[in-house]
């Protein structure tokens, strides 16, 4: 007879899996063809900090193709060994580069100088990547990702299109721009317009670095591969859903940027509404990009629209104040350097909103996020309704705590399910939880967030990414919101705190309070 505790036995009879090992076919897609990717605006923070530690694992992980180059371009003075000791530099400040990657990457490494404004500039571009291609055997898929600020993203597209870079007869030529995608809905229509003189809506990638996080992607494998979940995701079982996304630090140093854009055209048009998207969707016939962001859009459809009253009861604003943060003094947003000493500009937000649908009608969806609260964390919580009749009211009262699942993003990634059960010994009832870590027994390929866009990028994947038609919806329904506040509505709130006492019923939703 074979043992109780035998690997067979405990997978046929008890039910145990095997240990998780990496499936041969769950695998990250390499890149086949030749590729240039053409980073604009180089020499910046985004490029050194995000861009070339994700590049470097791709490459380092077997994911680019055997033939690819790297060319930085940006309006400084740089030649090809000076750029590349500035990105080697980058690396070794963000995680570091094995010697012997570095010493394969490097001579992909090229830069050309370009100034946005002038269309001359792209053309020596042009010659510059043609010569390249030839030299190299690159071919003619090219990247042109702009890691630059939103005010120069209409020139450099109509740049490179009157320099014949959006063609695509020698291969694909794919835009990537970085949100926020325009300021309000007339400044994104315009941005559309631009893009769309010589880019096609296939050609162009809004990036959305949240969608590449394992939670995030997850949200639709919980949903749709398990059949314990899908039934019970609607108002029937549903009693709300909380969405937070908490950053502890300030506007650092882009206090500039910031003031300018505020917390709801920072976080609210994309981070937030991809999130309250991914937990509100219908299932998709199929996992295709074009279905997945057609059900999305239907999600933005369903928003219900505020009214003024709405927007008093439901929205409340708040800009940080002096406060105290990991046990040193941190300034109010008006002393940051950069800012003007009498800014309106709401640096956390707290909403409740509506999808006038079939399947969530009048279930709430609260949405959190701000700076300078207590800690970087951004969780989604959904809460179940309590039990409709009680059996046990004579032993534990008429209340008993609700089921609640918490879908951790970051700063650890993991799935909690809380539960009741009786403890042990007594008649006692309490809440216990079930945790999922992601990475616990997995051995297999890991890429960071990044990584994995700038791959669905190069493969033309753009199931992660922003269609113009839902960033219309998203800016459209957050125009009553936009402008500067009512100084008497936007409230104050300690820096470290949750945010401020206003927001108490909201917070309240996730387990929060100001």
């Amino acid at each position: 007879m074979a043992d109780a505790q035998s690997p067979a036995l405990a997978e046929v009879v008890l039910g145990r899996p095997k240990n998780p090992t990496p499936d041969a076919a769950c695998r990250f897609d390499a890149v086949e063809a030749p590729v240039t990717f053409v980073i604009f605006g180089v020499t910046g923070d985004l490029a050194g900090r995000m861009l070339m530690p994700a590049l470097a694992a791709l490459y380092a992980g077997g994911n680019m193709p055997e033939r690819f180059a790297i060319v930085g371009a940006s309006r400084t003075a740089l030649d090809d060994e000076t750029f590349r000791q500035r990105m080697r530099d980058a690396l070794d400040a963000h995680g570091g580069v094995a010697p012997e990657v570095w010493e394969a990457l490097a001579p992909r490494l090229t830069y050309q100088r370009v100034h946005y404004d002038e269309p001359a500039s792209f053309t020596e571009l042009a010659g510059f990547l043609d010569a390249l291609a030839e030299r190299e055997n690159l071919g003619g898929d090219r990247v042109f990702y702009l890691a630059v600020p939103p005010t120069a993203y209409e020139a450099i597209a109509v740049n490179l299109a009157m320099a014949g870079l959006a063609d695509e007869g020698k291969g694909h030529a794919r835009l990537v721009i970085e949100k926020p995608f325009g300021r309000d809905l007339p400044t994104a229509q315009v941005l559309e317009q631009a893009l769309h003189t010589r880019f096609s809506e296939h050609q162009i990638f809004r990036i959305d670095h949240y969608l590449a996080k394992e939670t995030v992607q997850n949200i639709l494998m919980l949903r749709f591969a398990n059949a314990i979940f899908e039934p019970v995701w609607n108002r029937r079982y549903v009693d709300y859903v909380s969405i937070l996304a908490a950053e502890a630090i300030g506007v650092e140093h882009r206090a500039s940027y910031y003031d300018h854009f505020g917390v709801l055209r920072d976080m609210f048009q994309n981070h937030m509404m991809q999130l309250l998207s991914l937990c509100a969707i219908e299932p998709p016939s199929l996992f295709e990009a074009e279905l997945v962001r057609d059900e999305k859009t239907k999600v933005f459809r369903a928003l219900r629209p505020f009214t003024r009253t709405d927007l008093a009861e439901n929205l409340v604003l708040g800009q940080y104040a002096s406060g105290v943060y990991d046990g040193a003094r941190a300034p109010a947003y008006l002393d940051e350097e950069g800012v003007p000493g009498d800014s309106l500009t709401p640096t956390f937000a707290a909403m409740k909103v509506y999808l006038d649908n079939w399947r969530w009608q009048g279930v709430p969806f609260y949405m959190i996020s701000g700076k300078r609260l207590p800690e970087k964390r951004t969780e989604i919580a959904v809460q179940f309704k309590p039990v409709p009749f009680s059996m046990f009211r004579d032993i534990f009262g008429d209340h008993i705590q609700a089921n609640r699942l918490m879908l951790r993003i970051q700063p650890d990634e993991q799935v909690s399910l809380t539960f009741q059960a009786k403890a042990p010994g007594p008649m006692c009832l309490r809440s216990v939880t079930m945790n999922f870590n992601y990475y616990q027994g997995y051995e297999g390929p890991q890429l960071p967030a990044y990584a994995k866009v700038l791959l669905d990028c190069m493969l033309g994947d753009q199931t992660l990414f922003w269609r113009q038609d839902g960033v219309e919806l998203c800016w459209r329904f957050l125009a009553p919101m936009l402008g500067d506040p009512d100084p008497r509505r936007l409230f104050l709130y300690k820096a470290g705190s949750w945010g401020p006492q206003e927001a108490g019923k909201l917070l309240k939703a996730h387990g929060l309070t100001p």
